[in-house]
Formats: C-alpha cells, structure tokens, sequence
C-alpha cells in the first residue's frame, strides 16, 4: 500500500491532479485543482504520483459593498 505525504502531487482517474492535504493508513485527503476536496480510504483509492506543480493561487476577490433598499438623502426635512 503506498502512502502519500502531505503536499506530494497526485493523479486520479477521475477527478485528475490534486494535493494531498493529508494522508495515514486508514484515509487519504485530497485538494484537486478543479473538483474540490476529496476523501478516500487510503487502501481503495487508486492514485498516480504527478510532476506536475500546482496552478498558483486564485487572487483575493473584491468584496463589493451592497446597496441600501431606501436611498439615503443628503437633506433633511424638518418643516411641516
């Protein structure tokens, strides 16, 4: 049975290549760059080693601030 270690590249069949994010002899723990997080027990789960390094980070997204429903006024009446 082959253990990958934590941060070594992988290849599955499936969901292609990945990083293992955490590996022992019961579970394998796997980061794919298009697929998400998977879980796999480790005596199951067919996985190829890869050269291939990983794509770099995403960049930090903008949060856009959400528009109020009323409009706010810059006036204020106080006449009646």
């Amino acid at each position: 049975m082959l253990v990958f270690r934590k941060d070594d590249r992988i290849l599955h069949a499936q969901h292609g290549l990945g990083t293992v994010v955490e590996a022992d002899d019961r579970y394998t723990v796997v980061s794919f760059d298009t697929s998400g997080v998977r879980k796999f027990v480790t005596r199951l789960v067919e996985l190829a080693g890869s050269d291939i390094p990983a794509p770099p980070p995403a960049p930090p997204t903008r949060k856009r601030r959400s528009r109020s429903a009323v409009p706010v006024s810059s006036t204020v009446r106080g006449d009646a």
